[in-house]
């Protein structure tokens, strides 16, 4: 793990040999969900020596239907976050969608995570460097891992060295994401640190519904191979009830199952040392 990661999470008990995991809600829906998960999954992770970034959007931009929920307010969600953060010892990532989005998140939270479809935005990336945060890029559903390296050169050129890149899968034909897992070590080859998203990589875009699809029940499956590949994190947002989430329900993990998941990533990771 790259030192501004272990530096994130100085404050926890961890095993330097194991894999970070970022998990949260995908979005900030109530004070009472956020802590309710931060508490849960805090303790797992605690008991298994997982480093651990809290993970929630304070606003979600991008949506398949302009009715779908998108937040509870910037100001009142990124508060949220913050209050978990120090409640609880917690780094904590959000997404940013523009480039005067930056400063205003990096007042609240420790990483900012750029969205897949925009991985491209020199603005918005270079604006999230200057910041001096962690900054987690999510490779494009239509970018390679080899590609990525221009991500990491424009945060880079504005004098910040700490990055992490996120796989989450290329689109497949209209409806499905398919994952290369290629992409992982490739992208290690940027001397940065490489999450696996087991929750985006599921989804399946672009439903007549209006309501993005997804197949939770494979997050195993991806993650085992992650970890089998290589990748330093492990990206799952995960929720009490997923069947009532405001924000992509149909690909989170319920949160009961995450502790289970995990025991064996962690035996998982031991056995390829």
């Amino acid at each position: 793990m790259e030192k501004y990661l272990e530096q994130l999470v100085a404050n926890q008990q961890y095993d330097k040999n194991n894999f970070f995991l970022i998990a949260g809600p995908c979005v900030v829906e109530s004070e009472e969900l956020v802590m309710e998960v931060a508490d849960k999954v805090s303790t797992i992770c605690a008991n298994l020596g997982i480093p651990y970034i809290f993970k929630a959007s304070y606003r979600k931009a991008n949506r398949t239907s302009g009715n779908s929920f998108t937040g509870i307010g910037d100001e009142a969600a990124l508060s949220l976050l913050k209050k978990v953060g120090e409640k609880y010892k917690l780094p904590t990532i959000s997404d940013i969608h523009a480039h005067e989005e930056a400063a205003m998140a990096a007042a609240y939270i420790d990483v900012l995570q750029i969205p897949a479809f925009l991985c491209r935005q020199t603005d918005l990336l270079l604006a999230a460097a200057e910041t001096g945060k962690v900054v987690n890029v999510k490779k494009g559903q239509f970018v390679s891992g080899p590609s990525m390296k221009f991500a990491v050169e424009k945060i880079q050129s504005a004098g910040n060295s700490k990055v992490m890149l996120t796989e989450r899968g290329n689109s497949f034909g209209y409806q499905d994401m398919v994952v290369d897992y290629r992409n992982i070590p490739l992208m290690k080859e940027h001397g940065v640190p490489v999450v696996m998203d087991c929750t985006h990589s599921l989804q399946r875009p672009n439903q007549t519904s209006g309501v993005t699809g997804g197949d939770p029940q494979l997050i195993e499956t991806i993650a085992k191979a992650a970890i089998a590949t290589g990748a330093d994190g492990i990206f799952i947002e995960t929720h009490p009830n997923p069947a009532v989430a405001k924000s992509d329900g149909a690909n989170m993990l319920r949160l009961d199952l995450l502790e289970p998941l995990l025991e064996k990533l962690v035996k998982l990771r031991a056995a390829i040392l």
